[in-house]
């Protein structure tokens, strides 16, 4: 009879331990946090729930953030990945070498900050060598330009003070001093296309998918009176053919200057939903996705096509 009750106690036992502890999650089915860069919110969206369609028992639970928030997010173990427009840092390397965590770091994309103007605002070309000047408050009004014809202070609009796309400006043109040009920051993308199409005299930063999706009625309804900036790597361009926009084959062919790779950097210690969803977008038809937002993906998605002998 002892037996009988010591057995049924052990049963009891394992039944609880199996229910505290739930299977983990796999390719196809489970729950995760992810994390991304706001700025690539419209691209990351349509590639976890078109995977979540696919796969009806795949949870994710998406935070968008300014960069380095959503990268400390994942650092912290509060989400399995994270999509962003750099690799890790020595600094965030090293949070993983003391946990003995081997991440992994996928290149998935060619992206693009797109210049915007209100439609009021004429000038729609611009080169590298004006934009330098601009951040380093060298040029501060629309006049000074070469193809100036709108007058008035450059206003530059950002999404957030710690936006990647703030970082990869003053990355890009070496800004050291931020008190001798005029940034006005708001909160999303979002805003920043609603602010220069209320001011003529602003020069808005915004990645490119927000306004890049030509079957999107958020893209379409985004787009309305705005014109998008045609950027030139030369001093003194000959013609508008040297001038490029950020369109899909522009950022393929790296003809538009102001291009960044994006990331998709993973913390996942076993086979689980993260890896499904990596592996859906590097090796599966999420590259595809990554093409209808408007972005250049990293492993273009192969068509196979058969043609019968007649």
């Amino acid at each position: 009879m002892k037996n009988l009750i010591t057995i049924g106690i052990g049963l009891v036992l394992i039944s609880l331990i199996c229910c505290s502890n739930p299977p983990p999650d796999n390719p196809s089915h489970g729950t995760i946090n992810v994390t991304a860069d706001e700025s690539l919110e419209p691209m990351v969206e349509s590639i976890y729930k078109a995977y979540e369609g696919v796969y009806p028992g795949a949870k994710f639970n998406v935070a968008f953030k300014p960069e380095q928030e959503a990268i400390t997010t994942m650092l912290r173990d509060s989400a399995r990945l994270v999509f962003s427009t750099r690799e890790l840092n020595d600094n965030e390397k090293s949070v993983f070498t003391k946990e003995k965590i081997k991440y992994k770091s996928e290149f998935i994309a060619t992206d693009g900050i797109a210049l915007i103007v209100g439609r009021e605002n004429q000038d729609s070309l611009i080169t590298m060598p004006e934009l330098n000047a601009i951040f380093q408050g060298k040029i501060t009004r629309w006049e000074q330009l070469k193809s100036g014809s709108q007058k008035g202070p450059i206003v530059l609009v950002f999404d957030n003070n710690n936006s990647s796309n703030l970082n990869f400006a003053l990355k890009q043109f070496k800004v050291s001093d931020l008190s001798r040009i005029k940034i006005f920051t708001v909160k999303s993308n979002k805003q920043v296309i609603d602010y220069v199409r209320k001011n003529p005299t602003a020069l808005g930063f915004i990645g490119v998918n927000w306004i890049s999706d030509g079957d999107s009625p958020l893209a379409a309804e985004l787009s309305k009176n705005l014109r998008v900036m045609g950027v030139s790597e030369k001093e003194n361009p000959g013609s508008i053919d040297d001038f490029f926009q950020p369109f899909q084959k522009n950022l393929g062919l790296k003809l538009y200057p102001l291009r960044r790779n994006v990331y998709v950097i993973s913390r996942e210690a076993h086979a689980g939903l993260g890896g499904g969803l990596v592996n859906y977008i590097v090796r599966d038809v999420g590259s595809l996705l990554i093409e209808k937002s408007g972005l250049w993906p990293a492993k273009p998605y192969i068509r196979e096509v058969y043609l019968e002998k007649k």
